[in-house]
């Protein structure tokens, strides 16, 4: 009887035991795995990510991200906008919480919860994409995977090629980040209230909140019905033309102080090297399209850059 039931069941959920078996399978061998060669990898994916921030920097300042503004079929069909953004960041928020599910040798630790509930906490609200300048979209290396597509007001559809890199990219630094704050990163017990911590996330909270602030002013920079570009005021855009820009780096750096793990800091810098030189473009744009831009304004950082 019970075996007739669950192979009626199976049609629609499988069976339990079946299910069991399936997530303990992936649970043991994220177990296997473990050890010296897994941490040797987890050091080479940090420096390869470094890497492929300063390539895409070099890169970006001869062709530009295809997307918003810069969108354009040569890179593959049109996706819809609010889909393709929650689908292509998913991973960095789906990654980590199934590590975390299987533990790991230092998911239990409080350090290691708090820092690994920050990451999930940017990627839940974000999915990797905002309203640029306009109410148009641009694309991050990192985002807010639920909540953000159903804030964003409809924008150009991303390019096939843009989508597929986000999407790998953040299978990428999901495994990273979630691998090494569930298994690998160890803290002593004081470290709560290590002064490197409390900065940190001093720093994620601000650079969070200048990012979400920013992203609300793009988004309603255009009244319902009127189209074109308009320049950003308020907030940090008072200062620089990348103000989310601004927000983001700041955040991950600070995420990357608190961590103070090469995995955290490796995406820190790759995050400063793309987005700086999206800020670089954005402002360039600005100038040669607004004969009003404010000519203080800095590119990146506030007074400096």
């Amino acid at each position: 009887m019970e075996a007739a039931g669950c192979a009626r069941a199976r049609v629609f959920c499988g069976c339990p035991r079946r299910r069991m078996g399936l997530s303990g399978g992936v649970c043991e061998f994220w177990r296997r795995v473990s050890g010296a060669e897994e941490r040797r990898l987890l050091e080479l994916l940090s420096y390869g990510m470094v890497a492929l921030g300063a390539v895409s920097a070099l890169l970006l300042r001869f062709i530009p991200m295809p997307y918003g503004r810069y969108s354009s079929r040569r890179f593959g069909c049109l996706l819809p906008a609010r889909p393709a953004w929650a689908l292509q960041e998913l991973p960095s928020l789906l990654i980590p919480l199934g590590l975390a599910a299987c533990g790991g040798a230092a998911a239990a630790a409080w350090p290691n919860r708090l820092l690994l509930g920050c990451f999930v906490v940017h990627y839940t609200h974000r999915c990797g994409a905002s309203a640029g300048a306009g109410g148009r979209l641009r694309a991050r290396g990192g985002s807010r995977a639920l909540i953000f597509p159903l804030l964003i007001r409809q924008g150009k559809p991303t390019p096939f090629f843009t989508f597929l890199l986000a999407l790998l990219f953040c299978v990428y630094n999901g495994y990273l980040q979630g691998r090494s704050l569930t298994n690998y990163a160890k803290y002593h017990s004081g470290w709560l209230k290590d002064p490197r911590f409390i900065t940190g996330l001093i720093g994620w909270l601000v650079g969070m909140a200048i990012n979400i602030h920013s992203d609300h002013i793009l988004r309603n920079l255009r009244k319902p019905g009127e189209t074109g570009y308009k320049i950003p005021r308020g907030g940090m855009f008072e200062y620089v033309s990348g103000a989310n820009f601004f927000g983001e780096i700041l955040e991950w750096f600070g995420f990357a102080l608190a961590c103070y793990t090469f995995e955290s800091l490796a995406f820190a810098l790759c995050t400063l090297f793309v987005l700086g030189s999206r800020a670089k473009q954005h402002h360039q744009w600005y100038l040669e399209k607004f004969e009003d831009y404010p000519k203080n304004r800095k590119i990146l950082i506030p007074f400096v850059y």
